[in-house]
């Protein structure tokens, strides 16, 4: 899917794509995938927002042959704007096989900068884009409650750009209860397109976005209650709905010990084809 030069601009997707390339040399590694995971990705970015670049990368085989594990983060400093940062793929596909969230919504956002299929599609086998109910619900709750109960509850005036970090949340345990067998999107618009808001509420929301679209901050101002009774309903609903189900099963460990083995055959062949000396190849 080609990149919306109106949310990445062009001069910034080549800066990405080449940061990218010189993780790769710096750390010896080849990056499966890289998206966007933040604002421009969940659809209400402003004007400063920053680009929050998240990729999955694997090392040489031999990385991995060590009685004492090596670091599985790369993070790269912070510069222009430029937020990049990776989990190594074991640590992506432990975390998968805890059924947290994140993973999969990484491999769903609408923001892609480098896609090596024969790799990426190991984890879209594995973890099938449906990660467990039960811990997404648990991984929304807590993000929406966090939210709005560290930035919203309790006060008289908020900044009202916080109140995105709460409803993104909130409408995706409105997708979840509603439309439990449909694959969850990451990005506002699309989880908004497919449930059902109250006109006010909707209409509410609108008129935030329609500021944060053309301001560099929204500023502070009087909570909306609207906005405020949406989300606690959905908490309240997902609590419920949490309190009653069963202990949530097991992941399958043989066949995540099996994908790992297969991204990192694969990668291993990359690394070790890619000339000396020069930059990996980006698109």
């Amino acid at each position: 899917m080609p990149i919306d030069p109106d949310v990445i601009p062009p001069d910034t997707a080549a800066r990405i794509a080449d940061e990218l390339g010189q993780i790769e040399t710096r750390h010896d590694v080849a990056v499966l995938f890289a998206i966007e995971s933040g604002s421009r990705a969940w659809g209400f970015h402003s004007p400063d927002s920053d680009f929050d670049v998240r990729f999955v990368y694997a090392h040489r085989l031999d990385w991995y042959l060590t009685v004492r594990p090596g670091r599985d983060v790369i993070e790269a400093p912070i510069s222009e704007g430029l937020d990049i940062s990776g989990w190594d793929v074991r640590k992506a596909l432990a975390l998968a096989c805890k059924f947290n969230p994140v993973l999969p919504e990484w491999l769903r956002s609408p923001i892609v900068y480098r896609w090596q299929t024969d790799l990426v599609e190991p984890l879209h086998r594995f973890v099938g884009l449906r990660p467990g109910p039960v811990a997404t619900r648990r991984h929304y709750l807590g993000l929406a409650r966090r939210q709005f109960l560290g930035d919203i509850d309790g006060r008289d005036s908020v900044r009202l750009k916080k109140y995105f970090y709460s409803i993104r949340p909130a409408l995706a345990l409105r997708w979840l209860h509603r439309r439990p067998d449909d694959p969850l999107p990451m990005d506002l618009p699309a989880l908004r397109a497919g449930v059902a808001l109250d006109p006010a509420v909707s209409h509410a929301l609108d008129h935030l976005l329609s500021l944060k679209a053309q301001a560099h901050e929204l500023g502070v101002g009087p909570r909306v209650p609207l906005l405020d009774d949406f989300i606690r309903a959905e908490m309240e609903d997902a609590t419920g709905w949490l309190a009653m189900q069963p202990p949530a099963e097991g992941a399958d460990l043989k066949a995540a010990d099996q994908t790992l083995r297969t991204i990192i055959r694969s990668a291993d062949g990359i690394i070790a084809a890619r000339p000396v000396g020069t930059l990996a190849a980006t698109p």
